[in-house]
Formats: C-alpha cells, sequence, structure tokens
C-alpha cells in the first residue's frame, strides 16, 4: 500500500509496517521536503529517495542497514592510511561543496538522485544546525567526504564522495569516533552496500531500528560539539 501524503509537514507519517516489499520500503509518495517534513520523517525511520521527473518518494526498507559507531572497522590497509596523516579532516566547513560533490555522477550510475530541491532541502536543514558534513581534503582540495542529518542521538547517513582511494572512509572513522565521544548511539545506514559492510554496518530488523528511534532521537546530545571540534589529520 503506498499513502499520498497529506498537505501538512506535520502529520505523522503512515506506520512503515505498511512499506511495500518490492520495491523493498516504499511507503508514501508527494508531500515537500520542508525541513518540518524532513525532520518527521527522519523521526520515523523514513527518508526521501527519487529521481529526476519522478514525485517525492519516501521509503523504508526492511531490515535497515545500521553502524554503531563505537563498533566501526578499521581494516589493516586503512589503518595505514590513517596513520600516514595524508588527510586533513574538518565539520561544517564546507557543506555545500559536499552535498554538490555528492550530486555528481559517478561511473557505473550517470545519474543523480539529488534534484537541485533536495540539495536546497539539505542546505535548509544545514543552516538550522540539523544537518552536517564532514571533509576530507589533501593539499586544500577537497577530495572527500559526507552529509547526514543529526536528531537526538541518532545521525542519519545520507550520501558520501570519494575523489582519492579512501577519502571517505577516512571521513566515516572521523565521524564515528566523534559521535560516539559526543553520546551517538546509532547511525542510519539506510540501505546495504558492502562498502559500508566493511565498515562495520550490519542490517537489523525495521521494527528494532524504529524503536530505537523512539529512545535515542530523544537524547540530549550537545548540539555546539559540531561547532567546536578542531580540524585534524586523519
Amino acid at each position: 500500500m503506498i499513502f499520498l501524503l497529506k498537505n501538512d509537514p506535520r502529520a505523522p507519517f503512515p506506520a512503515v509496517k505498511f512499506a511495500e516489499q518490492e520495491p523493498n520500503g516504499l511507503l508514501a509518495v508527494g508531500g515537500d521536503l520542508s525541513p518540518e517534513r524532513l525532520v518527521n520523517a527522519y523521526r520515523h525511520g523514513v527518508f526521501p529517495w527519487y529521481s529526476d521527473n519522478e514525485p517525492i518518494l519516501w521509503w523504508s526498507p526492511d531490515p535497515r542497514t545500521v553502524l554503531y559507531p563505537e563498533r566501526v572497522k578499521i581494516s589493516r590497509s586503512l589503518g595505514k592510511t590513517l596513520r600516514k596523516e595524508k588527510f586533513h579532516v574538518t565539520l561544517d566547513t564546507a557543506f555545500s561543496a559536499v552535498i554538490q560533490a555528492c550530486a555528481e555522477p559517478r561511473p557505473k550510475s550517470p545519474g543523480t538522485w539529488l534534484m537541485p530541491e533536495m540539495k536546497a532541502a539539505y542546505a535548509e536543514l544545514h543552516d538550522q544546525g540539523v544537518a552536517h558534513s564532514v571533509e576530507v581534503w589533501q593539499e586544500e582540495q577537497l577530495v572527500g567526504g559526507l552529509y547526514g542529518v543529526a536528531i537526538g542521538g541518532v545521525f542519519f547517513g545520507e550520501s558520501m564522495f570519494s575523489r582519492v582511494s579512501d577519502s571517505s572512509k577516512v571521513a566515516f572513522v572521523f565521524l564515528c569516533r566523534h559521535l560516539h565521544r559526543w553520546g551517538y548511539r546509532l547511525i542510519d545506514c539506510q540501505v546495504y552496500t558492502e562498502h559500508l559492510a566493511s565498515l562495520g554496518a550490519e542490517e537489523i530488523p525495521r521494527s528494532d531500528f524504529c524503536h530505537s528511534l523512539d529512545v535515542w532521537c530523544n537524547l540530549a546530545t550537545d548540539p555546539d560539539s559540531w561547532k567546536t571540534t578542531q580540524p585534524t589529520h586523519e
């Protein structure tokens, strides 16, 4: 059953148990990308994902891919990269550049799901201190990074990019280390990929994921942590 969303961005989303099994997780269509709607969606285990010439589609797949920050895996080769300190890593210093890089076509995926309205929506969330980015630099060049949404003790990862080998992994490890230090409990990775699995992501039942959101999205974490963290070399 696919639901048509009401015009009220604060209206609750349909229960995720009604999401389609094929395609996995499709729950609703329509609505808007206002900050209220997006935060409402994430809190209920739902995220937007659609392509050009499609309406806004809302998803909640089962199982859900997540990563607990303290369980991030660092392979031997990635450990060597980190010890070389070849990258300079920052937070929230180039959000627009990161989201633009994430929107660029990739070798095996020439299109993009990040339409201009999507980029504008997350930029607004960033201005409100809800969306954040991690930037990886090499010789003053932005070579990797990621962005996502932070609510309570949960970080909802949206996308990452890499222009130099291991740079997106460095961004992810940097994020995990800081989230763990700040008291975050969970990273939502949405859907399974081998890349995420290599970093420690695992699949859990959607019901368990949503139960975790009910608890951990209400945790008190310090939003100023994102502003006060100093740049580092990884």
